[in-house]
């Protein structure tokens, strides 16, 4: 089965190509071809990248185009030139899209019908920077490929087991019936990772309780306990929970009425605050990237370690609460870009647990681990950074609902 992966993100358009034989690998194999768009912010301008598994390579600037063109021309190299990798188009047998937010009524991967994509636009008011660009990309492919299955992959769907303690607001209960309720995101990513930490210490999930730090541009922890979320730090949003590269994370809701009632803020002019100009971008003033807000610190830059500390303490608050709500703490695992990537991070963030008896091995963690335990021998809770794999995750989930069908 030859499957394609859309992974749509505000700024970018990732994508995949894998093929599963008959039983499902045990670990996640390379993908035979790699695309990603990023655009403009005008999306105007798209800079395409491509790679194969054979070595093809393709890079190339596109502009004054539409988006939808953008993704059929990277889409098209599949079977042209140097990045060809099968002969047409039409042996793709599903494109598998990662959809931000399935609301209350989906949890569960779906194949994509009239129904499901009315769902998706209805809730891009609550997740405006991904479903309107995932339903782009669902259309695009409709064009493209015509009949071709396509299924929708949520990240709220392994959150979906939340207790109602920690997925209801203490507002009115009529917020309830409004569906306004913790969601929480990044789950395709929490899944894996819980999934890929069982395998990598050799214990059954059902035995473990897991912290996963999912640090990215977007930052998001969730508490793992017999394979299930029972705790997440973004809510119904992505802007809840930790600081973030551009996003606020939690702040004071007293704040936002301050600055609508007294500071004449629209509630755009608010909603772009919020999600891209807070957090280490706002702070520091520097950058929504970790690594040059370092650097910053290195040139006595005081605003960006102030946004550092602040980033560290937030985490840590956060791992504190997930911790409560365990019990105890098997593994504390480390993921995407600035968990997977930072090695001053994780030791700062451990450093602050070393009353659980957690132990970071200091080598281990700055030689650029990956999917390896970076605890010592005598740590009373293992520590793994572990490569997220969304992409591959999405593929399986298609593999498997086409199967069941």
């Amino acid at each position: 089965m030859k499957i394609l992966v859309l992974n749509a993100g505000s700024s970018s358009q990732k994508s995949c190509l894998y093929e599963i034989a008959d039983e499902m690998p045990t670990q996640a194999p390379q993908p035979f071809w790699e695309g990603k768009i990023n655009w403009a912010q005008d999306r105007g301008v798209a800079e395409i990248e491509v790679k194969t598994v054979t070595g093809g390579t393709l890079q190339k600037s596109i502009s004054g185009d539409s988006p939808q063109a953008h993704l059929t021309y990277m889409l098209n190299t599949l079977d042209r030139d140097a990045t060809k990798v099968i002969d047409r188009l039409s042996e793709i047998d599903v494109v598998g899209h990662r959809i931000v937010h399935g609301g209350e009524d989906y949890r569960d991967s779906v194949v994509i019908t009239e129904d499901v994509k009315k769902a998706i636009a209805n809730l891009s008011n609550i997740a405006p920077e991904h479903n309107p660009v995932a339903l782009e990309g669902i259309e695009a492919i409709e064009q493209i490929l015509k009949d071709v299955t396509q299924v929708a992959v949520f990240d709220t769907g392994f959150h979906a087991t939340l207790p109602d303690a920690a997925a209801i607001y203490p507002g009115p209960y009529q917020w309830v019936e409004q569906g306004i309720r913790r969601y929480g995101f990044h789950g395709i990513s929490h899944q894996y990772c819980s999934q890929r930490a069982v395998q990598i210490l050799g214990r059954d999930v059902a035995s473990e309780r897991l912290i996963i730090c999912h640090l990215g541009n977007g930052c998001s922890l969730a508490a793992i306990k017999n394979g299930r979320s029972i705790d997440t730090t973004m809510g119904f949003t992505p802007v809840e929970g930790l600081m973030m590269g551009s996003r606020s994370g939690s702040v004071d809701p007293g704040i936002l009425i301050y600055l609508l009632r007294h500071c004449n803020y629209s509630i755009e002019k608010l909603d772009e605050l919020l999600n891209k100009a807070s957090g280490l971008k706002g702070i520091s003033g520097v950058s929504s990237d970790l690594r040059e807000v370092r650097e910053a610190i290195s040139q006595d830059n005081s605003r960006a370690q102030l946004a550092w500390d602040i980033y560290v303490h937030r985490l840590r608050s956060g791992i504190g609460a997930m911790l409560t709500s365990l019990g105890g703490l098997d593994a504390l695992v480390f993921t995407a870009g600035v968990g997977e990537h930072s090695a001053e991070i994780r030791q700062a963030t451990c450093e602050a647990f070393g009353f659980i008896g957690l132990k970071i091995d200091l080598e281990k963690n700055q030689q650029q681990p990956v999917d390896e335990d970076i605890a010592t021998p005598d740590s009373a809770v293992r520590i793994l950074v572990i490569h997220t794999q969304e992409d591959w995750a999405i593929a399986q989930q298609c593999w498997q609902l086409l199967k069941r069908n």
